[in-house]
C-alpha cells in the first residue's frame, strides 16, 4: 500500500496548482484522507482532509483558497490550490488511514515565487 502523489512545481504568487494522490494497493475502505505540508524550518501541519463520510476540514490559512476533492471509487484525493502565496511554499504530503494503519506519501514540492 502506498500513496502516490503528482502535481506540484513552481508557480507565481496568485497562481494555481493542483495536487493529486492515489491510494494504491488498498483493499477495503479508506478513512480520513487528505494533505499535510511542511515548510522549511517548520513543523508538518494539516492542510485539508475528509473522512470517508463527513465534511472536509480545512486549515484556517487555506479556507477560501484551496479545495479538496475525493473520489472513493478511484481511491484518489486532489487538492486544488488557488490564490497561492509565497508562504504556501512547502512540501505537500498525501495522508490517509486504511485498516487502522496510517500512510504517507513521499511528498511533492510546491514553490510559490516570482
Amino acid at each position: 500500500v502506498q500513496a502516490v502523489e503528482s502535481g506540484g512545481g513552481l508557480v507565481q504568487p496568485g497562481g494555481s496548482l493542483r495536487l493529486s494522490c492515489a491510494a494504491v494497493g488498498v483493499f477495503g475502505s479508506i478513512g480520513r484522507m487528505g494533505w499535510y505540508r511542511q515548510a522549511p524550518g517548520k513543523m508538518r501541519e494539516h492542510v485539508a482532509s475528509r473522512p470517508g463520510d463527513g465534511p472536509t476540514n480545512y486549515a484556517d490559512f487555506v479556507k477560501g483558497r484551496f479545495m479538496l476533492s475525493r473520489d472513493d471509487d478511484k481511491n484518489t484525493v486532489s487538492l486544488q490550490m488557488n490564490s497561492l502565496k509565497p508562504e504556501d511554499t512547502a512540501i505537500y504530503y498525501c495522508h490517509f488511514w486504511a485498516a487502522g494503519i496510517e500512510y504517507w506519501g513521499k511528498g511533492t514540492l510546491v514553490t510559490v515565487s516570482s
